[in-house]
This record gives structure tokens, sequence and C-alpha cells, in this order.
């Protein structure tokens, strides 16, 4: 997702802030710097200036002062011509000059306004101070009038003579205000100049910056897309510092990256066809046990969808939460059975799991692997049926040879009338068990596929015929005397050819005649019908027997399997007719099912492959 950056967020202003806040402070030092010594410069050659006038000053007016100490008779009056030098001696800067005799009276001032003041006394403490302590006073203070700063000498005057006769005061004094405001100008004109600068830099400083951060943006766009999974983009590499180095590195980065992904898709897209076309179902969970990937093979077996399990605990979803931890299922990883439903068929599923662990061995993930067992399970429990199945089956008739053996070498042989009965009991049995192993061999040839057809062209339409009057035949016999059966027949007016093997065909409809003859009613009709499709010919044999219940339809074609076990024993069946008589029709590449409703009768449906002749073929 692109996050906004804001202007004072860029790094294009945070590179011209530092710049200018550099330039600035560079600025600032020198500035200060440069005004504070160009300040005590200025003011020092001031002060020097005044200080070397004073000095002039004095020595000018020294011989002044000592002939007017002396009172001595001069051509020119010494306060005169005092006066008048000072006046001469003002200007440039110097606002005023004093000299006052040791009385502090004023003998002379340089300013022709103030010269009513000559001969009055001085109220300067600066003077009374440099007169009592004979030192000269340097100050800078206010101006009273003005208040404009100004520089004050007070230097006493000795006698060139005698070095301790006080001949009075000279007072300097001069406008600094000046040399101020020249500093002031000094200082405006250094701000404007800075200011230039700083404008300038700012400019600079902005193109330098978009300079250095024109490839980084570049740079941001590139590896967002990246992120995005764009890899067709090029940076452009500027130059050979780090900046073009970085670029060239994010467009190997790319590259990289992009053959990662395409790898990683196309195992993806591999992973995701194998686990598509898979004929077991795959669920892999997190570490939590919730699903995070279902193939196509597990919704269908689950009856669920990808959206709808995603998410959920696995546990849940096969149904074993009550069963089963997840801690149990992390320290076992035991397969289980699960029963479930599959396009509406209960069905078996075999579930064994994996953990899904990194190097240090911390557990990522769950693999769910489910295997539909449903026929191995059916297969297993059948033969363990078959094998109860034919245990039974041939312990009742040698349990009942054993008894009636044991009672004939008891004595019973004999007896003129037990011995020929029990005789003809032990042979039943023993024909019965004949023909039992007899199916069954017949059963595991056929399985094993060492069972052959000699197949012929016969036609079906007079094969059936024939069957239905033996039958018909054999209702009339003593074997069936004092019941009263009814065949009727429904068959096509042409010939039907289809290649068999006679003797099996003849052998599946004896099968479908005599399960109909024994379980229908006295007085019962048995009907056999033909019909013709396009590719097939229908044969169907109805009975007005029991019926078969609808839970039972789909079972009668298995081995050993009776509806009535009392009374198809009694009758004397196996259990096998009707699966041999499957296993024929199958091998002749047709389909045997049947249709009941129980109480009313049953039909038994048999579908043969056909190929039709044409007249002028057989001429």
């Amino acid at each position: 997702m692109k996050k906004k950056i804001h202007f004072y967020q860029s790094i294009n202003t945070k590179i011209v802030f530092i710049i200018v806040m550099l330039l600035v402070f560079a600025l600032q030092i020198i500035g200060a710097n440069f005004v504070t010594t160009m300040e005590q410069k200025l003011v020092g050659n001031f002060r020097s200036d005044r200080q070397t006038q004073m000095t002039f000053l004095k020595s000018t007016i020294l011989p002044l002062l000592e002939s007017h100490q002396s009172e001595e008779e001069t051509e020119t009056n010494p306060r005169e011509e005092i006066n008048r030098l000072l006046m001469e001696f003002s200007g440039n800067n110097i606002t005023e000059l004093q000299v006052v005799s040791p009385s502090m009276v004023i003998i002379g001032i340089s300013d022709s306004t103030q010269q009513s003041m000559i001969g009055q006394i001085s109220n300067d403490a600066d003077v009374r101070q440099a007169q009592l302590t004979s030192t000269s006073v340097t100050k800078q203070d206010l101006d009273p009038t003005s208040q404009a700063r100004r520089w004050k000498i007070v230097e006493p005057i000795y006698s060139s003579t005698d070095s301790e006769e006080f001949l009075g005061v000279i007072v300097l004094e001069s406008n600094i205000e000046t040399v101020y405001t020249q500093v002031s100008e000094i200082t405006m004109t250094f701000l404007q100049s800075s200011s230039v600068a700083i404008i300038l830099s700012l400019i600079l400083a902005n193109l330098v910056a978009r300079a250095l951060t024109k490839p980084i943006k570049e740079m941001q766009i590139q590896t967002r897309a990246i992120a995005e999974g764009d890899y067709s983009g090029m940076l452009t590499v500027y130059g050979d510092d780090e900046l073009g180095e970085l670029a060239f590195l994010i467009n190997e980065l790319s590259d990289e990256v992009a053959e990662a992904q395409e790898s990683i898709d196309s195992e993806r897209r591999r992973l995701d066809s194998v686990l598509t076309h898979m004929t077991d179902g795959v669920i892999a969970t997190d570490r939590r046990g919730k699903i995070v990937i279902v193939n196509n093979m597990a919704e269908k077996m689950l009856e669920v969808s990808g959206e709808e399990v995603n998410g959920n605990n696995l546990l849940k979803i096969l149904g074993v939460e009550k069963e089963l931890t997840l801690r149990r299922l992390l320290e076992e990883q035991e397969d289980i059975l699960i029963n479930a439903y599959s396009d509406g068929l209960p069905t078996i599923l075999r579930a064994s799991f994996s953990l899904i662990q990194r190097e240090t061995g911390f557990i990522s993930g769950i693999v769910c692997v489910l295997h539909d067992v449903t026929e191995q399970e059916k297969i297993e429990e059948e033969r363990k049926q078959f094998v109860s199945n034919v245990s039974h089956e041939l312990r009742t008739p040698l349990t009942s040879m054993r008894s009636y053996i044991e009672a004939l070498a008891d004595g019973a042989w004999q007896d003129p009338e037990l011995a020929p009965r029990f005789l003809e009991v032990t042979q039943s049995e023993t024909d019965r068990m004949i023909r039992m192993i007899q199916d069954l061999l017949h059963l595991s040839r056929i399985d094993s596929g060492k069972s052959e057809l000699e197949v012929e062209l016969v036609d079906l339409t007079e094969l059936l015929d024939h069957v239905l009057n033996r039958f018909d035949m054999l209702i009339h016999s003593t074997e069936y005397e004092g019941k009263h059966y009814r065949i009727n027949r429904n068959l096509l007016d042409e010939p039907v050819f289809v290649e068999m093997d006679t003797d099996r065909m003849i052998q599946v409809l004896d099968n479908i005649m005599n399960n109909a003859l024994k379980y229908s009613p006295d007085g019962g009709v048995i009907t056999g019908s033909m019909r013709q499709t396009a590719q097939s010919v229908i044969i169907s044999i109805t009975d007005q027997g029991m019926g078969i219940p609808k839970n039972d339809l789909v079972k009668i074609f298995s081995r050993f399997y009776r509806v009535d076990r009392a009374r198809s024993r009694a009758m004397g069946g196996s259990g096998l007719g009707l699966a041999i008589s499957k296993e024929v029709v199958e091998q002749h590449g047709g389909r045997i099912w049947a249709e009941s409703a129980e109480g009313k009768g049953t039909t038994f449906y048999l579908s043969l492959p056909y190929i039709p002749f044409e007249e002028d073929e057989w001429a």
C-alpha cells in the first residue's frame, strides 16, 4: 500500500533544510565574529586617535598654560591664545574641548556658542577626579543633551620644569556614536549579503537535493513495483557513485526476484496441478490445526467446498473432534478411518497425518491425506464373509454327513429301513458340496482370468425359447407334482444373433429360472420376454414371488448372499448362482440387474450386445 509522504517528511526538504541550516549557522558564527572584531577595531582606532589628539593638544597648550601660570607679559593673551587654539582644534568628531585651571576655572572652550562659560567654575566631576588623583580619566557615556554615545578624556597637565606643579586639566569630548553607526551599517550590509546568500543557497540546495532524490524516487517507485509483482521496469544508472551502484543492484535484484517468482509460480502451478489431479484428498493446516489448503478430491470426498472449510478446525471437518485431540494427533500421527458420504453414497476414508516441521523442529502445520478405502474395506469384509460363508456352508453338510455316518457305524447300516435313507442323505449332502466346490472353482477361474469363452454366433430367440420349453416340461414332472406353475413367452418374431458361449449362457438362464420357480408361490406365472435396442438385446424373466427388499436389491449378486437364508438353504441354494451369472454376463460384455417390489415379484434383466446382420450378408 502506497503511504502518502507529507512535504515536511520528504528527503528533498530535509536535505535543503540541512544545507540551509548549516549555511545559516556558519554565517551566524562568521557574522558574530566579524562584527565583534570590526567593532573592537573601529572603537580601538577611534580611541587611539583621540588619545593621539589629546597628546598633541597637551603638548601645544602646555607652554601657554605655563605662561598663564607665571602671568608673564607677552605679545598675546594666553587665554585668548588657548581659546583660539581650542577652537581651531575642534572638529573631526571632537565635540568639545575645555581647559580648566587648577582652581577649577574654565579658561578656554572650543564651542563658540559657549564662550560665556570662560571664567566660570567647572562642575565636571571627572575634572575634579583628575585633579585630585592626578591621573587621566577616560570613559564612554551618553551625551545628556543628544543621548548619543561620546568618548571623554580628562587629562591633567603638569609643568615641564616641575613635574609636581599642576597647571590644569584638558577635557576632550568626541562623538563615538559615528563608530557604532558605521558598525551597524556594516552589520546591516552583512545581513543583507547573508540573506542573498541564503536565498541563493536555497535554490542551489534544492537543485542538489533534486539531483540526489530523483534516483531515490525512481528506486522507490521500482521497489514498490517489485513488491507488487511487476518486474518489468529498469532503473537508469546515472553514475558510478553509491546511488548508481544501488540502482544497478536493484536492477539485478529485480531480475533475480523475477526469476525466483517465476520458479515459485511454476512450482505452485505444478503443485496445484498435482493436488488437483490426485486421486487422494489432501488437506493442509497451520500449526493450530486451521485448514489453509484443500484440494478438489478432498472437497468431493467430504462433500464440502474450499471456502466453507478454510479457517475451520481440521478435526471438526473430519468429524473426529470428540474422539481425537490435536495434541494427541501431533504426538501419535496414527491413521484413522472416517465414515463419510460421497455423491450421496456412504464411503470409508483412511486419514493419514504427517507434520510440517522446520529444521529447528518447530511444527508449522499438518498435512492430512484422505484415501478412499471403501472398496478395500468392502473386499476385506467380503473376504471375511466369504471365508465365514464357505466354512458355514461346508460345515453344515459335513456335520450332517458325520452324524449319519456315525449312526451307520453304530449299527444303523443293519436296519433295512434307516440305512438306505441315511445313505441317500449322505449322498445328497455330498452332491451339494461338490456343486458348491465346482461353483467356487468356476468363480476362481473367472477371477484369475483363466475362464475362456467358447463363443459362437447363436440365435438368442431360439435359445431362450429352448430354455423356457425345458422348464415348461420340468414343471409338469414328478418333481413339481402338486404345484401349478405357468410359463409365458413374449419373444421376438425374428431371430437375433449374438456371439456367446452357449453352455455358459444356458447356465445363467437356468440359474434365473430356478430362482423364479423356487420363490414363486403355487400357481405363480413366470414370464420370459425379449426386446431390442439399437445395440443390444434385453431378456427379462419375471416371477410373482415374495420379492426382494430394496436394501438387499444391490447385494443379491454378491457371493453367498441370501435374502432369506433359512429358506434358501432349505431349497439347496449355495448363494453363488447369481454371482456366477453376473461374472458370465460381464464376460460377454453385457449387464445383468434386477427390479423388485416386495410381495409382488422380481424381474431379472439380461442385456447382451449384438450386431445386426443384413439379409444379403447371408447370401
